[in-house]
């Protein structure tokens, strides 16, 4: 239920909203788990200043998951979140 509004608030550009989707796909909470679809989400989010979103994108690019593997980008979101 709760994926569904979030759906609809991240339809609408809702940063807050994508970072959550992001999250769910990342822990495969009300969907299956899906590091790509995660960070799509994510980058959605961080590209409108959510700092949270912009950790999680950055840890991503650190560890490979869902992205190509990156330490360089890893810490570019990772300044933007500070």
């Amino acid at each position: 239920e709760a994926g569904v509004w979030y759906r609809k608030a991240a339809g609408q550009g809702n940063a807050w909203a994508q970072c959550n989707i992001g999250g769910m796909y990342y822990q495969g909470k009300g969907v299956p788990q899906n590091f790509k679809e995660a960070a799509v989400w994510w980058r959605k989010a961080a590209d409108q200043g959510d700092t949270d979103a912009q950790h999680n994108l950055g840890s991503m690019y650190a560890q490979g998951k869902g992205v190509t593997q990156s330490y360089k980008e890893a810490l570019v979101w990772w300044r933007k979140a500070a």
